[in-house]
This record gives C-alpha cells, sequence and structure tokens, in this order.
C-alpha cells in the first residue's frame, strides 16, 4: 500500500485544503475497494506539532502522527498558506526540510495553492515550472525569481512535483492526482460526488492583472504608469522608450526584469483587464468596449483576449455580466 501525506503546517493557514484532500483521496480509496481492489493508499495527516488551531482556535486538527513518524511517503500534499508568506515558511522549516528529504527518497509532492512557497523554499522548484494564486504571484516572483511561475496555469506536472493555481481550485488537482494515481474512471467518479469540472486546465478568467510593482525600478514603475493611464493611445514600445530617454532593447531587458512581461504583454494585459471591467459592469457592446481600451481590428482584440483569458470577449460577458444577456 502506498502512503500519502497531507501535511498540517504550523500556523493559520488554510483548513479547507487539507480537508478536501482528504476527503476526495478517502473517497477514491472506498470507490477503488468498491470494485474489487485494495486500497491504493494509506492516508494520514503528519505535521510537527500534535494540534494545530484555525481560524482563531474555531477548528482545530490533530494530525494522526508526527512527520519524523513516517518512514517513506509516495506522495505528500502541501495546503495552502495564510497570506504571511515568510512567516509560514520560517515557522515550517523542519517540514520544509522532511518534505525536501522524501522528495529525494522518489516521492512525489503536490503543493496547492501558496503551498508553493513552502515548496519553494526547499529548492526543490528552482528552475521548474509552477503555479500559484494569480493574487499571490508577485510576491512569489519576488521571493522566488529562480523560479519559472506560469500563473495562468491551473496545475503544472513536472519530474514528480505538481502545483496548481488559486483557492478552490485545488479541487481540479486532487481530481488530476486521483486519475494519475488510482484511473480515469475513479476520478470522473469523485469529480461527479463532489461536483468538480474534470479537466480544467486554466485560471485566467479568474485572474484581476494589477501589475507587478514590488520591484524599486522607478522607470519601469513610471512606465507602467503611463501605460494603464492611456488605454486610448496606440503606444509603441520605441516611442515609450524614447520617451524615458531610454534604448529600446535595454528597455525591454528591464521591463521584463521587472514586471515578467514585456511591455506589450504589459499593454494587453491592462487593456484586457479594463475591458474585463466593462463587460462585468456595464451593457456596452463588445466594439464600444474595444474601442475603450485602444483596439480598433476586432479581430486582434478577440484573439488577445482569449489567449489572456481563455475565453472569447461575448463569453465572457454573458459569464459575468446577467443583465447583457437579457
Amino acid at each position: 500500500m502506498k502512503h500519502l501525506t497531507i501535511i498540517v503546517p504550523d500556523g493559520e493557514n488554510n483548513l479547507s485544503s487539507i480537508v478536501g484532500a482528504y476527503k476526495i483521496f478517502t473517497r477514491a480509496n472506498e470507490y477503488w475497494k468498491g470494485t474489487g481492489k485494495k486500497e491504493l493508499f494509506k492516508i494520514e495527516l503528519a505535521g510537527i506539532s500534535k494540534e494545530v488551531d484555525f481560524y482563531g482556535g474555531l477548528f482545530t486538527v490533530k494530525p494522526h502522527c508526527h512527520i519524523s513518524a513516517i518512514g517513506k511517503a509516495d506522495l505528500i500534499i502541501i495546503p495552502s498558506l495564510n497570506h504571511n508568506y515568510h512567516k509560514a515558511v520560517k515557522g515550517n522549516q523542519l517540514l520544509i526540510d522532511w518534505i525536501a528529504k522524501q522528495y529525494k527518497a522518489g516521492a512525489e509532492i503536490a503543493s496547492i495553492c501558496t503551498g508553493a512557497f513552502m515548496l519553494a523554499s526547499s529548492g526543490l522548484l528552482d528552475g521548474k515550472n509552477c503555479s500559484t494564486h494569480w493574487a499571490a504571484a508577485d510576491s512569489f516572483r519576488s521571493m522566488f525569481p529562480e523560479v519559472h511561475l506560469q500563473a495562468d496555469k491551473l496545475i503544472t506536472d513536472e519530474n514528480g512535483i505538481y502545483t496548481n493555481g488559486g483557492a478552490y481550485s485545488f479541487l481540479n488537482l486532487i481530481i488530476y492526482l486521483v486519475e494519475k494515481y488510482y484511473d480515469r474512471q475513479t476520478a470522473i467518479y469523485c469529480s461527479k460526488v463532489f461536483q468538480i469540472e474534470i479537466d480544467r486546465q486554466s485560471q485566467s478568467a479568474f485572474t484581476i492583472f494589477t501589475g507587478q510593482k514590488l520591484h524599486g525600478d522607478e522607470m519601469i514603475k513610471k512606465a507602467q504608469a503611463y501605460i494603464e493611464n492611456n488605454l486610448q493611445e496606440k503606444i509603441s514600445v520605441e516611442d515609450l522608450s524614447s520617451k524615458f530617454a531610454i534604448g529600446r532593447r535595454n528597455f525591454d531587458r528591464r521591463f521584463i526584469k521587472a514586471t515578467g512581461n514585456t511591455p506589450v504583454e504589459y499593454s494587453q494585459r491592462v487593456r484586457i483587464e479594463s475591458a474585463k471591467k466593462a463587460f462585468e459592469n456595464t451593457r456596452k457592446t463588445i466594439n464600444e468596449v474595444m474601442y475603450e481600451v485602444g483596439y480598433s481590428d476586432i479581430k486582434a482584440f478577440r484573439e488577445v483576449f482569449r489567449k489572456i483569458t481563455g475565453m472569447s470577449p461575448l463569453e465572457y460577458r454573458n459569464k459575468y455580466n446577467k443583465e447583457a444577456v437579457l
């Protein structure tokens, strides 16, 4: 029998991802047994404290065991953390070291949402792709520049390390892992029982783009502000770089280093974010919104919108604005 360890970090972190992972894998085990097979996983919650309080002591989790009692894990799940990532990482160094040791011994690791901060602190994500909650992307890039953050991805899967996007999208990761370890039919069964949309691949439609501002390049901050305040203008990168008296190549390099986007990508994301808000809150037509955010070619607007959000402007408006479809 394989061993599944669901980590219970110290500190007031996130309870739902611990409970959700435990419930779905337990149900997968039950379904597996019902088909005449032996239980696939022994499922244990493990931590470094005998009990951990959540939400001001409203809930308490008592792990099955201390991590030192687990000789070898096959799959380890790291739940999401609270918003004080530095504190969460600092207070769980023993867990982080144990996770790294287990991975080197052959365990696979899955991090949920901001659990990626704990996983990245182990060094196991260096040079690898990973996802996390879109709202934590800037902090993550700042803390772990050596990790290839793919904030649009719902799930990443690389060398026995799995990560996922934000909040309750962890349910999609758990279904993904159920299919990986059990089979497709078990995954379908669990998705139906827990009513989770199977095979979701992106969190793009949920992302609210605010722009990476946690950097110290003041010139790039001014360029960002200029882009954000002049949506209707057709701004070329050449014009923008000359406005700040810097060569195009050097401007591109500094912009990418500071924001994680090229100037063109940044401009597109700012414009599309503005378009999304208009679709959500007004009854303006697609053409009206398109012109407001600086596009004049409907085909180009649709292509960029779909690339960033994963859906067409019409699909997005119909999804988030009930009045617009009346």
